[in-house]
């Protein structure tokens, strides 16, 4: 009965990305009228918008248009230099992640954040889910969006990327109520700071394409909108990019309570009925298309800070920690880091083919900081 109400749920159409068309926003509920969310552009960043069936940018702060060429200059001698390819700038960003909840810790990390930022830079953040505790938000003009999210990040200069979270989609957690997520897409249009163009979505800054998945809706098996998604993403990324960094919510693999897709709680494969539970759909959606495509995939979920060694071809960084802890439980996995007894975030920079990452605490202590190459 779970899956028929779930099925009846989920949106027909296919969504859209930042760069390919207009956005199809998600079935309401009876009686509501799905709106069509204008494409906002990022603070500090700039937006170029064709009409529907072209292409459009949306570059984030401190990062450069796709499509951009330089062309050979002519001395004074009269000879002509070899075009060469423009240094991509470095793209410096923060992620956290099941943040919402208003509480000191939340304020913490977010001072935490603009102290780091001052000294390092930062030209956005990605948010990752868990957006809003402990069933999202009602509509655009829900206090909430100002105690949970305007009020603690107001000092902090540059846009939020976000993904949703079980929590953001009702029920306490459940997570079922689809027709909640225009909701977060349409704040897009009252916030300066909350940049969100679908339930998932791709942008690209330097030489980095970043794509937002909505692993709620994989982890109930509706994966078939976000596979072809994630193809044609992956297939038209800018002749530029070097690197895909995605994330979303759901881990793929964890040390944390809810742990690894597809033994998600510990619950055995052996288990009848428990595929949904289990993660087996968020498992084999990773399994499929993430896995050694994207470089990097930054989780929330599980509240702690983990760095794990890589699996599958990818690197895998959970950032949950944004307000809260939760333990640490063991779930098989090696890591160069891992910490469950404080609030804090991952400071990010990616220069070229060097990719820094740095786990900061909620008094913004240096907890650990690595970097690899391409």
């Amino acid at each position: 009965m779970l899956l028929a109400l779930l099925l009846a749920c989920e949106p027909t159409k296919a969504p859209t990305t930042v760069d390919t068309a207009p956005i199809e926003t998600a079935s309401t509920p009876t009686g509501g009228t799905p709106t069509e969310p204008p494409t906002t552009t990022p603070t500090g960043g700039s937006s170029t918008t064709t009409p529907t069936g072209s292409t459009s940018t949306t570059t984030p702060s401190g990062s450069t248009s796709t499509g951009s060429t330089t062309t050979g200059s002519t001395s004074t001698s009269g000879t002509t230099s070899t075009p060469t390819d423009p240094v991509p700038p470095p793209v410096r960003f923060v992620a956290l992640g099941d943040a919402g909840e208003g509480n000191d810790d939340q304020y913490a990390v977010a001072d935490a954040i603009g102290t780091v930022c001052a000294e390092r830079g930062c030209d956005f953040a990605i948010y990752l889910g868990d957006n809003f505790y402990d069933s999202g938000v009602e509509g655009v003009f829900d206090e909430q969006w100002q105690s949970k999210f305007e009020l603690p990040y107001a000092d902090l200069d540059f846009p939020f990327y976000p993904a949703l979270g079980n929590h953001d989609l009702g029920l306490e957690g459940l997570g079922v109520e689809f027709w909640l997520s225009p909701i977060y897409v349409n704040y897009t249009d009252y916030s300066t700071k909350w940049t969100m163009p679908n339930e998932h979505y791709a942008f690209e800054a330097g030489n980095v394409k970043f794509i937002a998945l909505d692993t709620t809706r994989i982890f109930f098996s509706f994966t078939e909108q976000q596979a072809t998604f994630w193809e044609e993403e992956v297939a038209s990324k800018s002749p530029e990019i070097d690197w895909i960094i995605a994330y979303g919510h759901h881990p793929y693999v964890s040390n944390g309570q809810h742990g690894n897709a597809g033994r998600y709680e510990g619950l055995p494969p052996s288990l009848p009925l428990a595929d949904i539970p289990r993660g087996d759909y968020v498992k084999e959606f990773f399994d499929d298309h993430v896995c050694g495509t994207a470089l990097v995939y930054f989780s929330g979920h599980d509240h702690n800070r983990q760095w794990i060694e890589p699996t599958c071809g990818t690197e895998f960084i959970v950032s949950g920690a944004g307000a809260k802890t939760t333990e640490l439980v063991g779930r098989g996995n090696t890591t160069f880091f891992e910490d469950d007894t404080r609030e804090g975030f991952m400071w990010v920079e990616v220069e070229g083919n060097r990719f820094t990452g740095a786990f900061y605490d909620k008094d913004a202590v240096l907890d650990y900081e690595q970097t690899f190459h391409l």
